[in-house]
């Protein structure tokens, strides 16, 4: 498969979509700040090992995000070309500056497991505060990845590659997260869109490798054959 371009991106591609967001989803479930007390400093204290392997998640989570974005940018490459490079671009560099963020989890527990709760969280909140923590990761990065991933759906929606449920259920996912506190309500918002984007990622993995490659400009087809210039406006050449 690594010696096959066109079925290695498109198995990607399809894989992560799917992946990608069940890793945020296990994150919130075994997050011990999803079931506990709400500040980082106690919660990651009362479960170190929990509270390691959810930011393991939420990491791999992101950044698989961030490349699985490639792929549905490929969905834009004839319709909603301009939207899904606008988006899709967003969503890569918002998520890849959401898993960078996650180097603080471990300053919240060895502050919580050196400080009471308090002194934890102050001292935690100063270095999150920090001009280079503040412009360099948190503002307005992160928000180009909750902005731009469901825009992006919009746009794949737009180019006629999925239904119209595909982005309404990441749109109310990711946005319905934000309108409520972190902790149990906020499962079934990041599960919404794991299925959404899985749906996409089986779509994907269903394709074959020519209606995968229809999304270039030019699609695989035999060099010698003539170009249909209704299909191909603008292109007067063979494909070389």
């Amino acid at each position: 498969m690594l010696n096959d371009s066109t079925r290695f991106r498109r198995v990607s591609s399809g894989v992560l979509l799917i992946v990608a967001p069940l890793l945020q989803a296990a994150a919130v479930v075994v997050d011990p700040g999803t079931w506990g007390d709400d500040r980082e400093a106690v919660s990651f204290g009362d479960n170190p090992a929990l509270a390691q392997l959810q930011s393991v998640l939420y990491h791999w989570s992101w950044i698989l995000t961030a490349i699985a974005a490639f792929g549905l940018m490929h969905l834009t490459r004839r319709r909603a070309v301009v939207f899904g490079n606008i988006a899709g671009t967003m969503t890569v560099v918002g998520y890849i500056s959401m898993s960078a963020l996650l180097l603080t989890d471990p300053v919240s527990w060895w502050f919580g497991a050196r400080y009471p709760a308090e002194e934890a969280e102050r001292l935690t909140n100063e270095v999150l505060d920090l001009p280079g923590v503040t412009f360099g990761f948190t503002i307005p990065w992160l928000w180009l990845g909750f902005i731009g991933l469901p825009l992006l759906t919009v746009a794949v929606w737009r180019a006629g590659a999925v239904h119209w449920w595909v982005p309404t259920v990441v749109i109310a996912g990711l946005g319905g997260s934000m309108l409520v506190p972190y902790g149990p309500l906020t499962i079934p918002f990041w599960v919404a869109p794991a299925v959404a984007l899985g749906a996409v990622g089986v779509r994907i993995l269903r394709m074959t490798a020519e209606e995968w490659a229809a999304g270039y400009p030019v699609a695989l087809r035999d060099p010698a054959t003539p170009v249909d210039p209704v299909a191909e406006p603008g292109r007067t050449t063979p494909a070389s």
